[in-house]
């Protein structure tokens, strides 16, 4: 199976998370950095996923799940630890047309959350497929050296330096080939 990969945007969409353990925080913790509007379904939850619901980051239903609490999510992670359940989501999610996630249930997902190194605006993403989640972060790692801190900022520079450009009048490809110019140079840490 060919996998297409893609940043999607999700803010403002509902994502709908059940479970609220310590793997569930994890996939919270992502969603939040994306302002999606996410809402979770768990009878407990982890103190951190607790706080995030007081301070009204997430809206948490401090329950079991139910089959309408799909009703206008754009996607949902099932990160419960119960293959049943996820079984009955996956059913569910699939028959709504709503993207599913089972934590660590490839053959109960839609997409996977790849290992990803972030610097600002630049983020690299790596997916093994679901095959070996040790391998793709055991590369998100060595890709953490390569692409230190400084480059947060010489992608920010880049981009205000595109932005110029933008505004001088020249031909289309003199634009591109100095953009391609500035984008090869290093960035110098700082």
């Amino acid at each position: 199976m060919s996998l297409f990969p893609m940043f999607v945007k999700l803010e403002g969409r509902e994502v709908l998370v059940v479970g609220a353990g310590g793997v569930a925080e994890t996939k919270i913790e992502s969603l939040l950095a994306t302002d999606a509007s996410v809402r979770v379904v768990a009878p407990v939850a982890t103190p951190r996923v607790r706080e995030w619901a007081r301070a009204r980051r997430i809206a948490w239903e401090a329950r079991e799940y139910r089959t309408a609490d799909l009703g206008g999510a754009f996607l949902v992670i099932a990160a419960t630890g119960s293959p049943a359940l996820h079984d009955e989501i996956y059913a569910e999610a699939k028959s709504r047309g709503v993207l599913c996630n089972a934590v660590d249930e490839p053959e109960r997902c839609d997409f996977y959350f790849p290992a990803v190194v972030r610097r600002g605006e630049l983020q690299i993403a790596i997916s093994t497929g679901g095959l070996s989640p040790a391998l793709a972060q055991r590369l998100r790692k060595d890709l953490e050296q390569q692409f230190g801190p400084e480059w947060e900022e010489w992608v920010a520079q880049l981009g205000r330096t595109r932005e110029e450009l933008q505004n001088i009048p020249m031909p289309p490809e003199q634009r591109k080939r100095l953009l391609h110019q500035y984008a090869s140079l290093d960035p110098k840490p700082h």
